[in-house]
């Protein structure tokens, strides 16, 4: 299971810090990726981090976002900073498992006024 949090209110310009922990069969997990859906758009790919190997991020969110993870709390976070009101939009993260599986958390809703 995953379960998404850190989502909230804010002013362009501030920080939010999502976090996505798993629960289970985390042994398994060999990709974790954040999306986000912003109202009335389809979903997109965020940021991902391999157990082993490099992050990757979406070019609109590239030098203000950084994922991140500590394995001894089966945690992802997503650290957000110089959020902008495009950044609104329901976060959801989403684990990738070695034998193809695929699993989402729950969203955690984003919303940064102008």
């Amino acid at each position: 299971q995953l379960q998404a949090s850190g989502g909230g209110l804010v002013q362009a310009g501030e920080s939010l810090r999502l976090s996505c922990a798993a629960s289970g069969s985390i042994s398994s997990i060999i990709f974790t990726a954040w999306y986000r859906q912003a109202p009335g758009k389809q979903r997109e790919s965020v940021a991902g981090i391999q157990n082993i190997g490099p992050t990757t991020y979406a070019t609109s969110v590239k030098g203000r976002f950084t994922i991140s993870r500590d394995n001894a709390k089966s945690t992802v976070y997503l650290q957000m900073n110089s959020l902008k009101p495009e950044d609104t939009g329901v976060y959801y993260c989403k684990v990738q498992r070695r034998d193809g599986g695929e699993n989402w958390g729950q969203g955690t809703l984003v919303t940064v006024s102008s």
